[in-house]
């Protein structure tokens, strides 16, 4: 497709964690390798909507003792695989002076590790938090949702983007999955794969397919390229006198 153009906004993108950088939902790996019962029935019904992420989230870690906390992060560390190209974008991201987050659903002591290889700036990593001063694991939620939500996100996506002038702003999410759906409707672009593809798709939302970052790094290129460079006296072609 043809992309919508820069129009001289600065490109800044929305990366999620779960099923984007890794390969599959962290979440989702931890429960079913520790199994503490009933965490299925949680996620159906976080699923089917029947309750908000934040509230099935933390429902989840709830079911785990905090003891296991390292235990499960080196499960993450030694089982989830980052998916193919990543490295490559972070380089080519910092090469161009491309702004870009990290958004995601996933908890701090499980995240940070995981992406500590690429040296992402911590203030530049959107996740949730954890204490595990209690006998059981409990999930904070130092990034809620904004006036203009009410879905009870946990980690709220759309606010974080809403931080962001349009005007001088041009919004890229990259995803896989219904949390990022909220948006994907705010964003100029949205680089999409699985239900997120189909979802762009069935709204109309200008979108690109992907399968790895190597595709993710293809499609930033044509739009930076595409931007006719700023004249460096910055009056044009006939601003300069002789």
């Amino acid at each position: 497709m043809t992309l919508p153009p820069l129009r001289g906004r600065a490109p800044v993108l929305f990366v999620d964690f779960d099923g984007t950088i890794t390969e599959r939902d962290c979440i989702v790996a931890i429960m079913e390798a520790f199994a503490p019962p009933g965490w299925e029935e949680i996620k159906d019904a976080i699923l089917a909507r029947r309750i908000s992420v934040r509230k099935g989230v933390g429902k989840l870690f709830a079911l785990l003792p905090s003891a296991k906390r390292d235990e499960i992060a080196a499960f993450v560390r030694q089982t989830v695989r980052i998916r193919a190209g990543f490295d490559r974008f972070v380089a080519y991201a910092a090469a161009r002076g491309v702004e870009w987050y990290v958004t995601s659903g996933g908890i701090d002591f499980f995240v940070y590790p995981l992406l500590e290889p690429y040296r992402i700036p911590r203030e530049r990593i959107y996740c949730n938090g954890s204490d595990v001063s209690g006998e059981r694991i409990r999930i904070t939620w130092p990034h809620p949702c904004d006036e203009a939500c009410e879905s009870d996100c946990g980690l709220c996506k759309a606010s974080i983007i809403r931080r962001f002038d349009p005007a001088r702003h041009y919004r890229i999410v990259v995803g896989d999955s219904v949390t990022d759906l909220a948006g994907a409707q705010l964003a100029d672009l949205v680089i999409a794969r699985e239900y997120l593809l189909e979802r762009c798709r069935e709204l109309g939302l200008p979108h690109v397919p992907f399968a790895t970052f190597d595709d993710v790094v293809a499609v930033l290129a044509r739009l930076m390229d595409a931007e006719p460079a700023p004249c460096p006296t910055g009056k044009g072609e006939e601003g300069e006198s002789s």
